[in-house]
């Protein structure tokens, strides 16, 4: 993990943080201090901020809703859903049978120029574009 720069996030895996899940946590806190810090580059899709607002909007949890509006928007480079990134997330479920909000987020990444993108979802990793790693495979 030391060695990416631009390093893909999928929704699970920020909400593994913020929720400081007992198992993922270990494994999650390296690589956000390293983006915090400046020394990689998170990037994720516009489906992630959708993704991560629901619980506090159904709780009714504002402050949380703008917390993570903020987080997100500070920390990460936010891609935008635009005519290239839905070409290439078409090719991807074409070609790999990805659920669209999957497709979004690792076309969103290859745009970007992402080195790896992190995950639980083991159904990416037959992905040839973009390196995969589930988190269930990384050390911690």
């Amino acid at each position: 993990m030391v060695n990416y720069r631009r390093i893909g996030l999928d929704t699970n895996v920020l909400i593994y943080y913020i929720e400081e899940h007992p198992v993922f946590l270990k494994k999650i806190e390296p690589l956000i201090d390293k983006i915090v810090e400046g020394k990689a580059t998170g990037i994720t899709s516009y489906v992630t901020l959708l993704e991560l607002l629901v619980k506090p909007i159904r709780e009714e949890r504002f402050d949380l809703v703008e917390q993570y509006r903020t987080i997100l928007m500070t920390q990460l480079e936010m891609v935008p859903l635009d005519e290239s990134v839905s070409l290439k997330a078409a090719q991807l479920r074409a070609e790999y049978g990805l659920k669209t909000p999957d497709a979004i987020q690792l076309a969103s990444v290859i745009h970007k120029n992402g080195e790896v993108f992190i995950t639980n979802d083991r159904r990416m990793e037959n992905v040839k574009e973009i390196k995969v790693l589930a988190l269930t495979d990384m050390p911690g």
